[in-house]
């Protein structure tokens, strides 16, 4: 049981560390939203532009990314504790999934220049569609069971 819990905290931990490293990355690819501060608070500058839906799209890409990797990863290393492993993958891909979300939103905006309408600035990256928050843990679980059943079926034939 004590190696089951280990590989369960274990996972997590190193889930949430990458999780850094995926905000990191999600803020540098990801474009950033042209906003004016006005009176009654921040309004998009372009309302037709596309980098809200960029954001989440990259968002998707890199977290989906590591989720993959790390679902590979889990698999190669604690396939002898599935159900830990797996339970890792997903509590812990939803907690990095947390965390890039914090990091990558925290790293990028500054103010650029004042104008007559109000401050434009560049806004903190945000996320419009937060079903993404949960393509790392799916993916990381998906690829863990894909490769089992691929292993696990050559084992058999």
């Amino acid at each position: 049981m004590r190696h089951h819990l280990a590989t369960l905290v274990m996972t997590v931990l190193v889930l949430a560390l990458l999780g850094v490293a995926a905000g990191f990355a999600w803020s540098g690819l990801a474009p950033s939203s042209l906003y004016v501060l006005t009176d009654v608070g921040p309004q998009v500058a372009d309302p037709e532009s596309q980098s809200l839906i960029d954001a989440d799209g990259w968002f998707a890409v890199v977290t989906g990314g590591f989720g993959l990797v790390c679902g590979v990863a889990a698999y190669v290393l604690a396939r002898r504790r599935p159900v830990a492993a797996l339970l890792g993958l997903a509590g812990g891909g939803l907690l990095a999934g947390y965390i890039a979300f914090l990091v990558g939103r925290s790293a990028k905006g500054t103010v650029q220049a004042a104008g007559p309408g109000g401050v434009t600035g560049t806004a903190s990256l945000g996320l419009t569609a937060h079903g993404v928050l949960f393509a790392w843990p799916v993916l990381a679980t998906a690829i863990f069971w894909a490769v089992e059943f691929v292993v696990t079926y050559r084992q058999r034939s």
